[in-house]
């Protein structure tokens, strides 16, 4: 298999960043990198051109990860409380899930997040505490505390 070297024009998902010198399967190179403009032969003009773009990539990435760093430690305080009826045995009618965990969390603290982010094995069904784990960003997460109070408990 010929190995074609290429200068990505733009970041493509498991492929490489823009700025980048990579190495990828001929064909791959010129069947689908180079024809959508993904990527570029690697000259000395547009390995210059895409240097700009390459620091405004990596200026992104290091933002994100600062904001993410940033909202973990905000999380990592919080305890959201959800209020729902529930059996006489601690099952809920209606359950938690990671919709309302994202929507709270954008309610209380202002950030959005998007629910695939909430590691959540099934929807939260009982009263009590449980414990979520949120992933922020690449290899950043937190883990969030969840109390379920029963509705109506606190007027009795």
């Amino acid at each position: 298999m010929a190995i074609a070297k290429v200068l990505m024009t733009m970041t493509v998902e498991n492929v490489g960043h823009v700025g980048e010198v990579i190495d990828v399967a001929d064909g791959f190179a010129r069947n689908y990198l180079l024809p959508r403009g993904y990527a570029v032969e690697p000259t000395d003009h547009n390995i210059a051109r895409y240097a700009k773009e390459r620091e405004a990539h990596e200026a992104e990435l290091l933002k994100r990860e600062e904001r993410a760093q940033h909202l973990r430690d905000k999380l990592a305080d919080q305890t959201l409380v959800f209020t729902r009826k529930a059996h006489d045995d601690d099952r809920l009618y209606g359950s938690v899930r990671a919709e309302d965990i994202t929507a709270q969390i954008e309610e209380v603290l202002g950030e959005h997040i998007e629910g695939s982010r909430v590691q959540l094995e099934r929807p939260i069904e009982t009263l009590g505490p449980h414990s979520v784990t949120i992933n922020l960003y690449k290899d950043i997460s937190v883990e969030l505390r969840i109390r379920v109070d029963e509705e109506g408990a606190k007027e009795e």
